[in-house]
């Protein structure tokens, strides 16, 4: 597997917008209210989440293909050098869409193998939706993100990700059934308001 991009890919304002950085605060909180002893990042990026994690204690593990981002590990997803339930709660996010979909099963088992107890990812999900920002005296703010019915945008390769969820043949109910094909549980799974492309799953080992 190669590279997609030059490291300072991840390093400038239009990459880390506001949007982004919601959706980093997401990945912190579905991490550390699992409170594990150990805990394994894949897909680096700019490392703000393994710095974050770093400096507030936690035991993280970075792998990364690419070593000029400087991980612990340098690794292929599909082939990670740690034995079976090294860690805690493994984490995953924005990476696998940047593979092939006939990768999707085999990274997901090597996930499931070092995973002890979680998995959690998150994927791009380009489903059509209608966000509802209200606030409603008495009760506070409501953020509701509303299906749309719509035909699926087009299928293409931008040269980053290979697919999305909401294009055509790669559909919701599809991930979903290989995610369990795999023997994880999803406990839950949500998509960012703020950046509703960004679609959080947070899985159990069965």
């Amino acid at each position: 597997m190669k590279t997609q991009v030059e490291p300072d890919h991840y390093y400038n304002q239009a990459y880390d917008s506001k949007d982004r950085f919601i959706s980093y605060w997401h990945q912190i909180n579905e991490i550390t209210k699992l409170k594990p002893a150990s805990i394994l990042e894949i897909g680096i990026g700019n490392s703000f989440l393994l710095n974050y994690l770093k400096q507030r204690g936690h035991p993280v593990t970075s792998v990364d293909i690419d070593t000029r981002l400087n991980p612990d590990v340098a690794s292929s997803i599909i082939n990670l050098p740690f034995c079976d339930e090294s860690f805690d709660v493994t984490a995953c996010f924005e990476l696998l869409e940047h593979l092939p979909y006939s990768h999707f099963l085999p990274a997901l088992k090597e996930l499931h193998r070092v995973s002890k107890r979680n998995l959690i990812l998150s994927l791009p999900d380009l489903s059509p939706i209608y966000p509802i920002h209200l606030f409603v005296p008495k009760i506070g703010e409501l953020k509701i993100l509303v299906p749309l019915c719509m035909k699926p945008r087009t299928e293409f390769f931008d040269a980053q990700h290979y697919w999305e969820i909401g294009r055509p043949n790669y559909e919701f109910k599809r991930i979903i059934g290989d995610i369990i094909k795999v023997s994880f549980r999803i406990e839950r799974t949500f998509r960012v308001f703020e950046m509703p492309q960004h679609r959080f799953f947070v899985l159990k080992k069965n």
